[in-house]
């Protein structure tokens, strides 16, 4: 089984993992819940971290494990068939550190992958709590409820952990993204305060995420406040899954998008401006291949994702999109970025630049 290939099968059907109390790196604290990659956790194998899903009904029957044996290692198997050896990156040192008004920083921003700071700076969200408009996949308020961070990060906050993690860390870049607030801006305005402040005490690239804002000036706002890279993320592809999954959102027509992706691009430049593609909430694999084209042509990159169902959404028992079905698009969107020149190597910041949630790069 080539990396491809491994990578692959482990985002779309899981780890089990060995008992923690077993595990001498058990201080690398996984996702449950929460924006991003929840329900996850990052593993390095050969050479390559990934965050793979460990907390979900896929990975409590994946025939993938993690076992230690007499010598501490921990060795990743198939079946029983040890496949190689793996490691888990250690907890970082900041989070041993709270800030002056005692708040934990981990509340306040978390290791993604190995070398990337995330943080949602905003954890409300105007369409997280009603059936009419949520994503159906989103766990945003889970980690609030549990009380694993905070509803609203200061810029001040956000700035203070940011400089420790590169410090004590050696963390390269940063993603900031945001539930949707109850303004035109979607965001954009509270993004643009918070990298400010960062940007003025630690010297770090950073991604920012939000949906399109009613105005596109606030992209040339963003970009003077120190923002290096946007995401807007679009999740699916279909009007009509779109629609079934994540109606709020899908209220924001597609061609709006289109044209926040035309002006982003004048602003960030070619390759600077990316998107999320969930692959496995209904879009086939023509369809997503269709419209990673498109992006791609018009200087947006792709980063198509394997959709993972999150315990306590509405998609919590929706099935992985199967090896095959990512394997196809990864090589016809791979060879796409291949012809066009575009590399997630080449992206100053975010989630596409780290990659550790899809096999994309491998492909490109």
């Amino acid at each position: 089984m080539n990396k491809q290939q491994l990578i692959t099968e482990l985002q779309t059907k899981g780890l089990q993992l060995i008992d923690g109390k077993n595990d001498p790196q058990s201080s690398a604290i996984g996702r449950k819940g929460g924006a991003g990659p929840s329900d996850h956790k990052a593993i390095a194998i050969e050479g390559t971290t990934v965050m793979v899903p460990i907390f979900n009904s896929s990975a409590a029957e994946s025939p993938y494990s993690a076992e230690l044996n007499h010598s501490h290692e921990i060795l990743l198997k198939l079946d029983n068939a040890t496949i190689a050896p793996i490691t888990f990156p250690k907890s970082p040192k900041f989070y041993d550190l709270t800030t002056s008004d005692g708040i934990p920083y981990w509340k306040i921003a978390l290791l993604h992958s190995h070398d990337v700071l995330a943080t949602t700076v905003l954890q409300n969200c105007i369409r997280y709590n009603h059936t009419d408009t949520s994503c159906q996949f989103c766990a945003i308020g889970q980690s609030l409820e549990a009380g694993r961070t905070i509803a609203r990060k200061t810029p001040a906050q956000l700035a203070e952990v940011a400089e420790a993690a590169v410090r004590l860390d050696g963390v390269k870049n940063m993603v900031m993204t945001t539930g949707t607030p109850n303004t035109s801006d979607r965001g954009a305005a509270y993004l643009t305060e918070c990298v400010r402040a960062i940007k003025a005490k630690v010297d770090i690239p950073i991604q920012a995420q939000c949906e399109p804002p009613d105005d596109f000036i606030w992209f040339e706002r963003m970009r003077a406040a120190g923002v290096d890279t946007l995401g807007m993320h679009l999740e699916a592809a279909d009007p009509m899954v779109r629609a079934k999954i994540m109606a709020g959102k899908a209220s924001v027509p597609l061609d709006y998008y289109f044209q926040a992706f035309e002006a982003a691009v004048k602003v960030f430049g070619w390759g600077q401006v990316s998107t999320y593609l969930l692959a496995g909430l209904g879009d086939s694999v023509a369809t997503l291949v269709e419209m990673c084209d498109r992006l791609i042509s018009m200087g947006v990159y792709p980063f198509v994702v394997p959709f993972v169902p999150i315990s306590g959404t509405p998609l919590a028992n929706h099935p992985s999109p199967s090896t095959e079905f990512m394997t196809s698009v990864y090589q016809e969107v791979g060879a796409l970025l291949k012809r066009s020149q575009m590399s997630s190597a080449d992206i100053k910041a975010g989630c596409a630049k780290c990659g550790a949630c899809s096999a994309l790069s491998l492909f490109e």
